[in-house]
Parts: C-alpha cells; structure tokens; sequence
C-alpha cells in the first residue's frame, strides 16, 4: 500500500469517531460496516471482547432507549504509522437517575488506500 501523502487532521477522524455515537449511524448496518476495518476488535468498558461482526450485531439491535446525554472531550490524535492514527478521548454519559458514566476511550484508525476505518477500539471506566 502507497504511504499516504499526509496524515488526516484531528477534526476529519474525531468526525468519524462521533458517527458511531449516533443513534441513526450505529443502527445503519451499512454505515458501520462502512467506518468497522475488516478485522476490527473492541476491548469493551465492560470487560468484553468483541469482533466486528458482532458489534455490528449488537449496534443494528440498539433500541434507542434512555442511553443518557453523552458529551466527549479531550481529543488528541496521534500518528501511529504512515496509515494509521491512534485518537484518544474521553465519554460521559449523564442519565435521568443522575448517575454519570466517565469513560477514557481509544482507537485506531487505519487507513485502507480509499478510506479511514477504525481497526481498533477500546474503553476504560474511568472512576
């Protein structure tokens, strides 16, 4: 694969990233097997592992319930090789109970000749 001319910048993969925040995105099987990279693994906050087909498994069944207001912060994005970025932010989901969720969150995003796609993603509850 030809090295890329320049790398992305931080606002086109933070756009990418916050695509799969959507509601109507995560419940398009299409536009997650769009942005999910063959080989695509997630080390879930909740301590499981999943593959790409089962994220979009589970994100194509997502009910759209209360999920709580989620606001991301702190995005840095760093290059990781000549076609690939790792960005690193936080989450924080407020729910009606008043309880609040802070996750720190990471993923790589490589690139495939045509496109940007995430190969890589994983939470941490941060407490």
């Amino acid at each position: 694969m030809p090295a890329l001319t320049s790398l992305p910048n931080l606002a086109e993969i933070q756009s990418l990233e916050e695509a799969l925040h959507r509601p109507e995105t995560r419940r398009s099987r299409e536009a997650v097997e769009a942005l999910l990279a063959e080989g695509f693994v997630e080390f879930g906050a909740s301590g499981n592992v999943y593959d790409r087909a089962t994220i979009i498994d589970l994100l194509a069944q997502e009910s759209g319930g209360d999920d709580g207001d989620l606001r991301t912060s702190n995005y840095a994005l760093i290059p990781i090789s000549n076609d690939a970025v790792l960005l690193t932010y936080e989450t924080e989901r407020s729910y009606r109970n008043g309880s609040k969720r802070r996750v720190l969150r990471s993923s790589v995003w490589k690139h495939d000749g045509l496109k940007w796609q995430m190969f890589f993603h994983q939470g941490t509850i941060r407490t």
